[in-house]
C-alpha cells in the first residue's frame, strides 16, 4: 500500500513539474532595475527632506544621510538589539496562535460548504474589523504587556490563514484522493499524499500574507501600554524629539520586515 501512495505521488511530481524558469537567464537585468529603483527613491527622500522641506525643522532632520548614520549607531545599542527581539518574540507567538486556529477553520470552511455559507456573514464582519479597533478591549481584558499586543497580532494574522486554506482546500484535486482510497489508502496516508502537499503552496502564501499584515500591526499595537519593542522605540524617538532616530526606526522596521518577508518566500523574488 505504501509503494502504491508513492508511486502515485511520484506520478503527480512528474506530471506537474514546472518547466526550467526563464527568469535564470536575466539576473543581470532584473538586479540592475532592482538596484536603479532603490537609487531613485533615496534620491527622492533626499530631495523633499534636504531640499524641498530644508527649512522644516522636523523633515529636513529625518533625510536619508541623517537617517542611515542614526540607524548605523543604533545597531550597536543593546536598546535596539532588545527592541528587535522583543518584537520578533510577539510577532512570531501571534502567528503561531493564528496558524494554529486558522489551519482547522480553513479545512473546515474549505470541505464544507454549508458550514462557509452559514459563517460567512461573521466571518466577513470580523475579518473587516481592524484589529487595533479591539485594542481597548484587549487592554480592559488582558491587562497591559505582551498579551494584548500578541492577541492583535493573532487576530490580524488569522483571517489570510483561514481564507487561504480555505481556497486551498476547495482547489484540492478530488481525483487524487478517489485513486489514493481506490489503493487502500488510509485515512492518514490520504493526509499524507495529497492534502498535506495541496495545501502546501495555499499555506505557504497565506503565512506571507498574514506575516505583512501581522507586521504592520505590530508596530501601533506595540504603543498601548508596554516598554519595549519596535513600536515603542518609535515613541520613544517622538517624545525625545530625536527625528533623526525616528527615521532610523521607521528604516530598522521596513529593513526587519523586508527579512521575514524574504526568508518566509525563500529568497525568491516575486517576478512576473
Amino acid at each position: 500500500m505504501n509503494a502504491s501512495v508513492d508511486t502515485l505521488r511520484r506520478g503527480e511530481r512528474r506530471t506537474s513539474s514546472p518547466a526550467p524558469d526563464a527568469r535564470r537567464h536575466r539576473p543581470a537585468a532584473w538586479a540592475a532595475w532592482r538596484v536603479a529603483v532603490v537609487i531613485l527613491v533615496i534620491l527622492l527622500w533626499a530631495l523633499i527632506a534636504d531640499v524641498l522641506f530644508a527649512g522644516n525643522a522636523v523633515l529636513s532632520r529625518m533625510g536619508p544621510v541623517s537617517a542611515i548614520g542614526a540607524l548605523a549607531g543604533m545597531l550597536g545599542e543593546d536598546f535596539t538589539l532588545s527592541a528587535i527581539s522583543v518584537s520578533l518574540g510577539r510577532l512570531l507567538s501571534g502567528l503561531l496562535i493564528a496558524t494554529v486556529l486558522g489551519v482547522p477553520l480553513g479545512l473546515l470552511f474549505g470541505s464544507r460548504a454549508l458550514v462557509e455559507y452559514a459563517t460567512a456573514p461573521v466571518v466577513q464582519f470580523l475579518r473587516m474589523t481592524s484589529p487595533l479597533a479591539w485594542a481597548p478591549l484587549v487592554i480592559v481584558l488582558l491587562g497591559s504587556d505582551d498579551a494584548p499586543v500578541i492577541t492583535l497580532i493573532a487576530l490580524a494574522a488569522l483571517w489570510p490563514i483561514v481564507l487561504g486554506v480555505s481556497s486551498g482546500t476547495r482547489a484540492l484535486d478530488p481525483g487524487a484522493a478517489l485513486v489514493a482510497r481506490s489503493l487502500g489508502a488510509t485515512r492518514w496516508e490520504l493526509v499524507r499524499s495529497t492534502i498535506i502537499p495541496g495545501l502546501a503552496g495555499p499555506l505557504r502564501t497565506a503565512l506571507r500574507v498574514a506575516l505583512g499584515i501581522a507586521w504592520v500591526v505590530l508596530v501601533p499595537a506595540e504603543m498601548f501600554g508596554v516598554s519595549n519593542g519596535l513600536g515603542y522605540a518609535v515613541l520613544n524617538a517622538r517624545d525625545n524629539l530625536d527625528y533623526e532616530r525616528l527615521a532610523a526606526t521607521m528604516l530598522l522596521i521596513g529593513a526587519v520586515g523586508f527579512l521575514l518577508d524574504r526568508l518566509l518566500s525563500g529568497g525568491r523574488a516575486e517576478r512576473r
